[in-house]
């Protein structure tokens, strides 16, 4: 037995599918632990898979090829004083789990399974994995130690168990997506738990983004007492090597580093970006180009992409037609020169004209309407969709989920592209956003300081720009009023009679409720962006496109 443990974080950025990548980032942790002296390295959940796999845990050359990894990785152990607790996935005779492969001295001399398999949500893992029993301790360099697994301490049972099987310290891998509050609600768990058994917590997130997911880090540790004794960074990779020391009955730290969270008003900001620029760079691309209109949306998107790659690496393209109005040309100018990135304009003016010549024989001399507009929006996504593949640059589109919620955007034209930062913000949400970031500098940024969004764009009335003086509001209700609408129906599931309770027109709810419902079919071919609340569009909240289902508690 023992009275003193180091125990180092690897708080890393995997890669879904990459083992070699993903061992790879093992051993240099592995390495930086043999270098701390530490005597367990422990790894984020499903570490050298990525979380979530998905349907490669049904390829069963996957499932072989990922349990070779962890052998290799605990081979490597040899010749160490490093325990690695390494989380991934294993078969046996019971099926395929979510599993914590515990190796010494080259060897596995332990596994944990995970036991609560989440279902809801963005999670589905009982699709995929048996549940185990309920786990035991490990005993560590002569320490009983308990490894409940993500989603086993959200339910009591686990650590309970532990604690009453003898753990006297609790190390909880995790692939927690970020969403709003989530760092907050997390500790608050873990502060129960670590209060409650009278034991230490150490939870350890992975960082990054994974197509629609972004997983946010912020790793810590709460000792008996409620004391917070650890934390690392937020939406950054981090190494934290903390020591702890019995103390009567219990354990402590005294020594970890603890980084300040990052706010509520920043936390948005920063996952977008994270979640853009993985999703750029794991897929393989290097460069971005977008539609840069003189509005609110592409503003943010464009100084996120600045952020996100610096300005070298983001092309902005200015796409007019008639009704494009002088002040949207000047802001759109203004607003690239202030984040320094490459800006062109071309004209859609003559391919729009010809298209509509060439069709007016099949238009008959109807009378003009979105058809027409719509022309202008495909045509721009023509242009744009040509440029990315031209040259290699991928298309970021630019519509919030305002816009999405309601169908106000326009299937093969400004929804051409290959991400969408915005996808996950509701309108005023963006503006609130444009207005932090011209008075802060978001960390692990590499755009620059200051008002790099003109406020004229932030002042403005949102326009669409598709006919003569159009704004956004001859169509839809005053963003504030939609967004509480939507957020009520989208991500409160209320009723249509609870919504107009809060004070809106039954008349205007029953119609954005229909649009939310006739926009499906859009948005399940929109492009992916990050999951930044706990009910978004797409990965988090599946609607059926056809539909019948009625809401009658509004006459």
């Amino acid at each position: 037995m023992t009275d003193q443990l180091r125990i180092a974080l690897a708080q890393l950025n995997p890669k879904v599918g990459d083992l070699p990548g993903n061992l790879a980032l093992a051993r240099k942790a592995l390495a930086d632990a043999v270098a701390a002296k530490a005597d367990i390295l422990m790894f984020s959940e499903l570490f050298l898979t990525g979380y979530f796999p998905d349907d490669l845990l049904f390829k069963p050359q996957f499932v072989t090829d990922a349990m070779a990894a962890a052998q290799t990785l605990a081979a490597e152990t040899a010749g160490t004083d490093v325990v690695l607790v390494l989380p991934s996935i294993w078969k046996d005779k019971t099926g395929l789990h979510n599993a914590v492969i515990v190796a010494e001295k080259g060897h596995i001399f332990a596994l944990r399974f995970k036991r609560e398999l989440p279902n809801d949500d963005v999670f589905y893992e009982k699709r995929y994995f048996a549940a185990g029993p309920l786990p035991l301790p490990v005993t560590i360099k002569g320490v009983s130690v308990g490894i409940p697994i993500c989603e086993d301490i959200w339910h009591p049972w686990a650590c309970e168990h532990l604690v009453r099987e003898g753990a006297e310290i609790l190390l909880c891998p995790n692939g927690s997506p970020y969403w709003t509050n989530k760092q907050h609600i997390r500790k608050e768990l873990v502060r129960k738990h670590a209060v409650e058994h009278d034991v230490p917590l150490i939870y350890l997130n992975q960082v990054g983004g994974q197509d629609e997911l972004v997983f946010d880090g912020a790793s810590f540790a709460i000792a008996p007492g409620d004391k917070l004794v650890l934390q690392g960074k937020s939406f950054e990779t981090d190494f934290l090597v903390s020591d702890w020391h019995r103390d009567g009955d219990t354990w402590t730290s005294t020594n970890g580093r603890i980084e300040e969270l990052t706010s509520v008003e920043e936390a948005p900001w920063r996952a977008a970006v994270l979640g853009l620029r993985d999703y750029v760079f794991k897929n393989g691309f290097s460069h971005v180009v977008l539609g840069l209109s003189g509005g609110i949306d592409s503003a943010v998107v464009a100084a996120m992409a600045v952020d996100a790659f610096g300005p070298e690496k983001v092309h902005c393209i200015m796409l007019p037609y008639r009704y494009t109005s002088d002040e949207s040309l000047k802001d759109a100018k203004d607003c690239a020169e202030r984040l320094g990135v490459r800006y062109d304009v071309v004209s859609i003016g003559n391919p729009v004209d010809d298209a509509l010549v060439e069709l007016a024989p099949i238009f008959d001399n109807r009378p003009a309407d979105l058809a027409e507009e719509n022309i202008q929006s495909r045509m721009r996504g023509v242009v744009l969709m040509a440029v990315s593949n031209k040259l290699g640059s991928m298309l970021l589109t630019t519509g919030n989920k305002s816009e999405m919620g309601v169908g106000y955007a326009t299937i093969y034209g400004d929804m051409n592209g290959g991400y969408n930062p915005l996808k996950d913000m509701f309108k005023m949400e963006v503006y609130a956003l444009a207005d932090w970031r011209n008075k802060h500098m978001p960390g692990d940024s590499f755009g620059p300081r200051g008002e790099v969004i003109p406020q004229s764009i932030i002042d403005k009335a949102p326009s669409a720009e598709l006919r003569p003086n159009q704004t956004d509001q001859d169509s839809l209700p005053p963003y504030p009023v939609l967004d509480d609408i939507l957020r009520s129906i989208v991500e409160d599931e209320m009723s249509l009679g609870d919504v107009v309770a809060r004070g809106h027109d039954p008349a205007l709810v029953k119609r954005i409720e229909r649009l939310i419902n006739i926009a499906e079919y859009k948005r399940r071919q929109s492009a992916p962006g990050p999951k930044l609340t706990p009910r978004a569009f797409g990965l988090g909240r599946k609607y059926p496109i056809t539909n019948g289902y009625k809401d009658v508690t509004v006459g």
